[in-house]
């Protein structure tokens, strides 16, 4: 499996818009908006994961800058977290 780095999300964002927005590149096994635990409101990022790097390649290729809800999306390959 592969996950994907998605940045700049409209804050009205949830889970189920992000996976929709992106099942056009593949079967998308799972989708997370982030959120502040305190507030609960969306941090405006989020990822993505694919059943396979490949579909998750196409959906940086095909989203990477794309308008998504009148925002610039900044999509990449997830990097692990002690590499952050």
């Amino acid at each position: 499996m592969a996950r994907i780095y998605v940045g700049n999300l409209p804050y009205t964002t949830n889970d189920q818009d992000l996976a929709q927005a992106f099942s056009q590149f593949g079967t998308v096994v799972s989708s997370a908006v982030i959120k502040d635990k305190a507030t609960r409101r969306s941090k405006g990022f989020g990822f993505v994961e694919f059943e396979s790097e490949e579909k998750a390649q196409e959906a940086i290729s095909g989203m990477d800058g794309k308008d998504f809800e009148g925002r610039t999306l900044k999509v990449s390959m997830a990097k692990p977290m002690e590499q952050r």
